[in-house]
């Protein structure tokens, strides 16, 4: 299995993992969708497993009137498995514009150094229950600059995770000088480790505290047995990712229906 076919089964198995907590998870014929209920599109996902073609236009509109009459805005996430001329002609053609190109990166664990040398004003631990949850979710949501009127969506979606032993999400907090500052989630799948959720309160940037946060969660999955570690990055987060020992390997193509 090659790394962008790696790096596509955590997303594709993360969005049916979110989906499936509350039940929204749905499609057929290798197209899927889901949401967070929370009112962002780049929380709410559709993505296609395989190149589109015009038999596929029905349940398109299916996910089109799903979406409007939940009042929900989304993307339609396009990775290199369901990428062709045909895809881009279909999505058009149903009115989405064309959005972006985010990164997707990825990295053998077990072939870069995972110990660096971080400030000892950095702590990292895991989320082991409903007060460390609540901290994680107000930091995440800060640092994201989320829009407030969310912010209940944001709860539900937050306090519907599982943090017990067995859950394959493993949530992290970073601290600067014993003040949560940073998130990350982990989400654990086949031999992969995928990163999401990765922000840092404004106020804390640039004092290395992303870096450490990341290789910490690739330390944990690498003595948990995992090979690889995947993740999308924004532009801006992108070198971040890099000083980490991730690599680019592909990209996936963003729509949105206009406003």
């Amino acid at each position: 299995m090659s790394l962008i076919q790696i790096i596509e089964n955590n997303i594709f198995s993360i969005g049916h993992y979110w989906g499936n907590l509350n039940s929204s998870i749905g499609g057929d014929e290798g197209i899927y969708s889901m949401n967070t209920g929370i009112d962002v599109a780049d929380l709410n996902w559709t993505w296609n497993e395989k190149p589109l073609v015009d038999n596929d236009v029905r349940i398109i509109n299916q996910i089109k009137n799903n979406y409007k009459e939940l009042k929900l805005p989304f993307w339609w996430w396009v990775y290199p498995c369901g990428q062709s001329k045909t895809t881009k002609e279909i999505l058009q053609k149903e009115g989405f514009n064309y959005l972006e190109a985010i990164p997707c990166l990825a990295v053998d664990v077990s072939t870069v150094t995972l110990e660096i040398q971080k400030s000892d004003d950095i702590e990292i631990s895991f989320v082991k229950d409903e007060r460390e949850l609540k901290i994680w979710e107000d930091i995440s949501f800060a640092g994201f600059e989320m829009p407030k009127e969310t912010k209940k969506q944001y709860n539900k979606f937050v306090t519907s995770f599982d943090l017990s032993e067995g859950s394959p999400q493993k949530l992290f907090l970073a601290c600067w000088m014993r003040q949560p500052v940073a998130t990350a989630l982990l989400f654990l799948q086949s031999n992969t480790a995928g990163i999401y959720f990765v922000t840092t309160l404004a106020t804390y940037r640039d004092k290395g505290i992303a870096v450490a946060l990341i290789l910490a969660t690739m330390k944990y999955a690498k003595t948990s047995g995992y090979k690889y570690g995947v993740l999308q990055s924004s532009k801006e987060g992108l070198n971040v990712y890099m000083q980490a020992g991730f690599k680019e390997y592909c990209r996936a193509d963003v729509y949105c229906l206009p406003d």
